[in-house]
């Protein structure tokens, strides 16, 4: 019994608690929580910030306390951080940055890599430095925004192709960087990523693995630098080729890795490919908890070297608890009022972005820019552009089979 209960003291218990008490306190009391703000422009836009920072202070030393971490140096470290969080919404705020579809955790990372490249990082500034930590409370809030019924709501033609798209994808991106002798970690990583949902996908893939966050950090970076041209690219070609709006806003959904972009990119072709391409982007975003799922059983079973016998308790020990935190999160959530869902949805995802930024603070502040752009990477930028390029290809003709033949005949 003993044994059973230490369990639930390990990280990976912690991180669920820490993230249930998020979404219990979101639900019954989302007025007493802290919103982000999107400006800071007045006073009580500061007022809000340092009432999320206080929350995310609070937070952390609670969970540093029980794990037995040192607590002597965490507020100065995170302020540090936490300022370089608000600076990259800031910059990631401004009309024109906004306009090219780059994104906060985008220049999180740049901010945190310029600190640590350009400066010799003093030791108390790391005791706050704990990325996997805020990745996967984030994505526990994540799974409360991400609501069955809504989805199949808006659109069961959008799920069925994200189904069909999202499993051949996924399968062909890792297939080519098995031919091309790329890790398994990184190839699981861009996989997930151009496959699913971009970003989110390989934050989560990276917490189910136990993956390398300077690899993590160089994905994401790929995510987000090849969604801008796409978000311009595709409607081009598509108003080129004479696509339906219907098909054009699929193509667009399944295919461009963010949805900041994949909004902006629909808005260029009109009304209905926006509605359209949103439709399909959020059934992507459902289909991250199944796909975890699945990833997180596939590595739980290998094991490190394949020499353990994977028993079905080896294989809940090295199962990352924080998935079933996600998806216990996305189901409670979908069980409930549309209205309330949405209400509590608001508040979790401002602390999944908020969160993500940090995290992504912190994995600048642990990497070096040569290992983000040595040679090593050269063969993972090349696997990113095939699968990509094979993604483009497969999702247009699924939308126009589904969107513009299938559809209209059953409509």
């Amino acid at each position: 019994m003993k044994k059973w209960l230490r369990q639930f003291s390990s990280e990976d218990w912690i991180i669920v608690f820490a993230g249930a008490l998020i979404l219990l306190l979101a639900g019954f009391f989302p007025e007493w929580m802290p919103v982000m703000p999107k400006t800071l422009d007045s006073l009580s836009d500061w007022l809000s910030a340092g009432y999320m920072f206080l929350f995310v202070l609070v937070l952390t030393y609670a969970t540093s306390a029980v794990l037995g971490r040192p607590l002597k140096w965490i507020f100065p470290s995170l302020t540090v951080i936490f300022a370089l969080t608000l600076l990259s919404q800031f910059i990631a705020s401004i009309p024109i940055v906004k306009e090219y579809g780059f994104e906060s955790v985008f220049f999180a990372v740049i901010l945190g890599l310029l600190l640590s490249n350009c400066f010799k990082l003093p030791e108390w500034l790391k005791s706050a430095v704990q990325s996997e930590f805020y990745i996967k409370i984030g994505i526990i809030c994540l799974g409360s925004t991400i609501l069955f019924g809504e989805v199949m709501k808006s659109g069961a033609y959008g799920l069925a192709q994200s189904l069909i798209v999202v499993f051949t994808v996924w399968y062909m991106a890792y297939w080519i960087g098995k031919k091309m002798k790329i890790d398994p970690e990184m190839g699981t990583m861009l996989a997930s990523a151009v496959s699913i949902c971009g970003v989110s996908a390989a934050i989560a893939t990276c917490g189910v693995i136990k993956g390398d966050n300077k690899k993590l950090s160089y994905v994401v970076s790929l995510v987000l630098i090849i969604a801008i041209p796409m978000m311009y690219l595709l409607p081009w070609l598509a108003n080129l080729m004479g696509l339906p709006q219907e098909v054009t806003g699929a193509w667009l959904g399944g295919t461009i890795d963010t949805t900041g972009a994949v909004a902006a990119s629909g808005t260029l072709v009109g009304e209905t490919a926006e509605k359209t391409a949103i439709i399909v982007k959020s059934s992507q975003n459902v289909l991250l908890g199944i796909a975890a799922f699945i990833i997180s059983i596939m590595w739980s079973y290998q094991g490190k070297g394949n020499m353990e016998k994977p028993t079905a308790g080896v294989i809940w020990d090295r199962f990352p608890k924080f998935v079933v935190g996600f998806i216990l999160a996305s189901l409670v959530f979908s069980l409930l009022e549309p209205e309330t869902a949405k209400t509590v949805g608001t508040v979790t995802k401002g602390f999944q972005n908020t969160l993500f930024s940090i995290a992504f603070v912190c994995i600048g502040l642990e990497t070096r820019f040569k290992d983000i752009f040595g040679k090593e990477n050269r063969k993972p930028l090349k696997v990113f552009l095939l699968a990509q390029t094979f993604n483009i290809i497969i999702t247009l003709i699924v939308a126009y089979v589904i969107f513009g033949i299938l559809k209209p005949l059953w409509a």
